[in-house]
């Protein structure tokens, strides 16, 4: 039986229900209805929900790496954010305590100027501003240096004073920096006067008598009116350091029955560790003005050491 023949399509037993096209039609038409009414009406609005509710944990389970992925970033940003943040908390703070360090220096550096300033404003004197630089690397002597020298006019046997009293005087001078003397230094001495007795003694540099150092009144009598506590200011019978200055303060006294003098320790009023303003005055009669020695007699001071030799 030749192939053009034979019958292509389904056997009509086995044809059931409406044809594709009219499916086609049925169903375009049934989905149209339902989007109108729907959106007319709300008609799937009951079905939608029930369908969201079963779906959602499906959602929530798939939603989850997600949301870790999500909030690890943001906790490593976090923590980079918050390290960042502790670090720069961290400059500022040291900042401030740099800040505050020079803020507070700066008021103590201005106190000290201030009692320099009401210091001169007391002292008839000339006198030069200076700073001190530096401690002279010598461990057996007491001496600093200061930014002041010849090109400044200081002189030597210059006194050198701070806001609270005699620091000591001018040893060597250069064209632009001077050497000072402390009067704590076991070779510098100074006369003094007792502003409550009103007796004349004279002030040796001790650096034994403490770590800081300290005075020392020697040849005085052991029944001399000397008590702790005592003023010592200078007494201006030098010619070089200007009367009314304050020296030390009588710090102890020893009176023993073996010895004729007593030994009477002082405390320097002025700073003599730390000092860094200071003033160098103009000494009292300056080397143009004193009178010539007498070729029969030795002088009795140096420009450096100006008391040697001097007795109350």
């Amino acid at each position: 039986m030749p192939l053009g023949t034979l019958e292509r399509r389904a056997p009509s037993f086995f044809r059931q229900g409406p044809s594709a096209l009219s499916r086609l039609v049925l169903y375009g038409a049934l989905a149209l209805f339902l989007m109108v009414a729907d959106a007319r009406f709300h008609v799937t609005e009951p079905l939608r929900q029930v369908v969201a509710t079963a779906l959602y944990p499906l959602q929530w389970l798939m939603l989850q790496p997600v949301e870790f992925a999500g909030r690890g970033a943001g906790y490593f940003q976090s923590l980079d954010d918050a390290q960042e943040a502790l670090r720069e908390t961290h400059r500022q703070m040291a900042q401030m305590a740099v800040r505050a360090g020079e803020t507070e220096q700066l008021q103590h550096e201005n106190a000290r100027l201030r009692e320099l300033l009401a210091l001169r404003q007391r002292i008839n004197a000339p006198a030069i501003a200076a700073e001190v630089l530096y401690d002279t690397p010598d461990p057996y002597a007491r001496k600093v240096t200061i930014d002041r020298g010849q090109l400044a006019g200081v002189q030597p046997g210059s006194p050198v004073v701070d806001a609270r009293g005699v620091l000591g005087q001018v040893t060597r001078v250069f064209p632009a920096l001077s050497e000072v003397t402390l009067l704590i230094d076991r070779d510098q001495s100074i006369p003094v006067l007792n502003a409550r007795s009103g007796a004349r003694s004279i002030a040796f540099g001790d650096p034994t008598v403490s770590h800081d150092g300290g005075m020392e009144l020697r040849f005085t009598p052991g029944n001399a009116d000397v008590q702790e506590g005592d003023l010592l200011t200078t007494s201006g019978v030098d010619g070089v350091y200007p009367p009314g200055l304050q020296v030390a303060r009588v710090a102890h006294i020893e009176r023993r029955a073996d010895t004729t003098f007593a030994r009477i320790y002082c405390a320097p009023l002025a700073q003599m560790q730390g000092a860094q303003q200071v003033m160098v005055l103009q000494p009292v009669q300056s080397d143009a003005e004193r009178p010539p020695a007498s070729p029969r007699t030795a002088p009795t001071a140096t420009a450096p050491r100006s008391d040697r030799g001097a007795r109350p």
